[in-house]
């Protein structure tokens, strides 16, 4: 690993007819499924920048130059530095001879066409652009400090992994090239930002006409700060004099903190099933190694981990997961290159509802930015099944049993005995109603409803049945899965005048009494869009506006969070 070259590093912070048959499909699910997209590495936040451009004036050493409010931030260098025409900030504005005592000679143009360089590289103005240069006229000796800030630059939150970036001009690389490392300083402790030396001899992003090569380099191994400032020391590691020629120009520290990213897939699923929960880690662009972020998620109520399931693929990585499912902590790396790593685990819930991460569910953090906001929506079916005996409206229906719109399974039933239909319209000898949803396997739901009567006696016997049931039901494998409606009608001894009814009568058989009216036998009807049905055993229409229901059901399924059709 090494420091990272650029091409130029970003420095910004940045069914209502009748049935033809009893069995209907409904409403198909949801697909299940999300499409989880790969987050984007984001550009570094610039702390600091030295473009050395508040140096107005004469050409002056290093030492010499203070730069812009509000940090007015100054340099020091080692003595070897700063004499035989090193350590000068130069700019083609200035003058084509070399200071008096700089001991630059007729190298002065050269350093004056590296800063030019520079600024054509990185955007700017070749006639006025500053650049600290070194034309090395003696042997400096290896290791020493070519640049070091004086005022600690701050740095407003710990916990934070921070690196460099710098433009470097090289020329005469047939003879020994400048290496130059970088270090962050973390109050008196000095710690490495690059794995080699940047050699922008062997390494350029371009190389101009003139055979000056230049480049953008950031520090391929960033350093998890703890202090409150930071500053920069540049070590030339080439002692030689015989080259070693260069400058440097935008230098920048970076916060470079990785960003943490969450996902759920599939979304939506059902409830008792189980989505993976995806947490990416993404580097910012210059991709430095990363190591030793953490960061604790804690869950929301009714999100359960699977501590079984957790895995991660980022380098040095770990994940535990709470006893209670409830939330997990991970930590671990990211290599010098790396774009990003992953930590799943899978989650589940009990109950329907739509749980959603943002920042604040990430209670403890380290070396990591907190994600957005991402949610997963778990689907349950609601159960509606409603039975009545018979419906003279306007009247209350007779024995009815209702489940109402509920996702937990449930029963309900009525019966009666010998019972008057309105006041002259008949009678029957006893009715038996029955509601209910039931759970299957997984997210497997019925709805179901019946209703029996017995012993039919109406219209003076012109309609009449030993027995009349209606059955309607709802029912789908999964949350998620294809909710299907059927119904039927059974008869027994039934008659309408003198004519003999099928035990089975087809869906919505319509027999006509003259001048009176009609009665529809297993009458079927599907409603909210396939998933509900209603069915009526017998249903009397008269020409006075009677209207009778016997055995009357209606069932139906829908997805949370509803509401329940009506038909």
């Amino acid at each position: 690993m090494r420091a990272v070259a650029t091409s130029g590093l970003a420095c910004a912070a940045v069914l209502a007819a009748a049935l033809p048959s009893a069995a209907a499909p409904g409403t198909p699910a949801p697909t299940g499924t999300a499409t989880v997209s790969a987050p984007v590495p984001r550009a570094a936040t610039v702390l600091f920048e030295e473009g050395f451009e508040n140096a107005p004036g004469a050409p002056r050493l290093l030492t010499s130059y203070t730069g812009a409010p509000p940090l007015a931030e100054t340099y020091t260098a080692d003595p070897a530095w700063l004499t035989s025409c090193n350590g000068w900030l130069v700019s083609a504005a200035d003058p084509a001879t070399a200071p008096v005592g700089s001991g630059c000679g007729t190298s002065w143009p050269s350093q004056q066409a590296m800063a030019s360089a520079l600024a054509e590289w990185a955007g700017g103005d070749p006639a006025d652009n500053h650049a600290v240069t070194a034309y090395t006229a003696g042997n400096p000796g290896a290791g020493k400090t070519q640049l070091e800030t004086v005022q600690p630059v701050p740095v407003a939150a710990t916990g934070r992994f921070l690196t460099f970036s710098v433009d470097v001009a090289a020329v005469n690389c047939f003879a020994t090239h400048p290496l130059l490392e970088f270090s962050l300083l973390d109050g008196q402790q000095v710690v490495p930002a690059f794995t080699d030396p940047i050699d922008a001899c062997t390494d350029a992003g371009t190389v101009t006409g003139n055979g000056t090569h230049v480049g953008t380099y950031a520090g391929d191994d960033a350093v998890l700060f703890s202090g409150p400032s930071a500053g920069v020391r540049m070590v030339n590691a080439q002692g030689s004099g015989i080259g070693n020629d260069g400058a440097i120009d935008n230098l920048r520290i970076l916060d470079a903190t990785p960003r943490l990213h969450t996902a759920f897939d599939p979304d939506p699923v059902g409830v008792g099933d189980s989505t993976t929960l995806t947490f990416t880690v993404t580097n910012t662009t210059e991709k430095a190694a990363k190591r030793g972020w953490s960061f604790t998620e804690q869950l929301p109520s009714g999100l359960v981990a699977d501590p079984g399931s957790a895995t991660t693929d980022c380098p040095s990585g770990t994940v535990a997961v709470a006893p209670d499912g409830h939330g997990l902590t991970s930590g671990g790396d990211l290599t010098a290159g790396q774009e990003s790593c992953t930590i799943t685990i899978r989650v589940t819930s009990a109950r329907s509802g739509t749980y959603t991460l943002c920042a604040a569910a990430t209670v403890a953090r380290h070396g990591i930015d907190p994600p957005g906001c991402t949610s997963v929506t778990f689907v349950a079916l609601l159960m509606d099944a409603h039975a009545q005996a018979v419906t003279t409206a306007p009247a209350a229906p007779l024995a009815p049993a209702d489940v109402t719109c509920t996702e937990d399974p449930a029963t309900d039933g009525a019966q009666l005995g010998n019972t008057h239909v309105g006041s002259s319209t008949g009678s029957f000898t006893s009715a038996t109603t029955r509601a209910a949803g039931t759970a299957g396997t997984g997210g497997a739901r019925t709805a179901t409803s019946t209703a029996t009567v017995n012993g039919l006696h109406l219209l003076g016997g012109l309609v009449s049945a030993g027995t009349a049931t209606a059955t309607a039901t709802a029912t789908a494998p999964t949350a998620l899965g294809t909710i299907t409606v059927t119904g039927a009608t059974t008869l027994t001894g039934a008659r309408v005048g003198n004519t003999t009814l099928a035990a089975h009568p087809a869906p919505n058989t319509v027999i006509t009494l003259p001048q009176l009216g009609t009665v529809t036998l297993n009458e079927q009807r599907v409603y909210g869009n396939g998933r509900g049905i209603v069915v009526n055993a017998l249903h009397v229409r008269l020409s006075d506006g009677t209207d009778i229901v016997v055995g009357g059901a209606r069932t139906s399924l829908t997805r949370t969070p509803g509401p329940c059709p009506s038909p």
